[in-house]
């Protein structure tokens, strides 16, 4: 995200009340420890939650989506779980990009996912077919699996992180990422073709 220091942070939420809604009451000014906290936050996990939406949208919204989350996430502050910070701000990401994606006319329903360092035996065609296989198989196991699937790969969450941003218990979401694992080395048999 385009916060050039620390301190942009801390001017950025200065004595301010920010408010759910116009009609809501002011919240009180913001204290020093909630300034901390919120500059923290934006430190360790902007580029997270930038690398969250250019996956999964289109990449030159990410960094303003990013900006959305830590909007609602300064006005919820009082509700941010400050030992579940990550996982609540992948959450609201999510309701995030749903409404972006309610705004938008011709949206793509794939996205292209980071390049690794490892290719398939280095050949760029087998490597395009490879993805779009990958892509195939993803697309074919349903939004829910798919987004269980990439908070896991793409996000490194599972356990309790995982569970919080599904809004469901730990063995839950050990039973949902387990039913999506198994989807999806289903929809990849059956797609795979080379």
């Amino acid at each position: 995200m385009r916060i050039a220091s620390t301190d942009a942070a801390a001017d950025m939420t200065e004595g301010m009340a920010m408010p759910d809604d116009a009609d809501a009451e002011p919240a009180a000014p913001a204290t020093d420890d909630e300034v901390a906290w919120f500059t923290d936050a934006v430190r360790e996990y902007s580029t997270p939650l930038v690398r969250y939406f250019a996956r999964r949208g289109p990449r030159q919204d990410a960094e303003d989506l990013a900006a959305e989350v830590f909007a609602t996430a300064w006005r919820r502050r009082a509700d941010v779980p400050r030992e579940a910070v990550l996982p609540w701000l992948y959450r609201t990401a999510g309701f995030t990009l749903a409404n972006h994606r309610r705004k938008q006319v011709d949206l793509p329903v794939e996205d292209v996912p980071e390049r690794g360092a490892v290719r398939v035996a280095e050949d760029p065609e087998l490597s395009a077919l490879f993805d779009d296989e990958v892509r195939g198989a993803l697309a074919s196991v349903g939004e829910r699996d798919r987004r269980i699937l990439l908070l896991h790969a793409w996000e490194g969450l599972d356990g309790e992180e995982l569970a919080t941003v599904l809004g469901i218990s730990r063995s839950g979401a050990d039973a949902a990422l387990s039913r999506a694992r198994k989807r999806l080395r289903d929809a990849w048999g059956e797609r795979l073709s080379f």
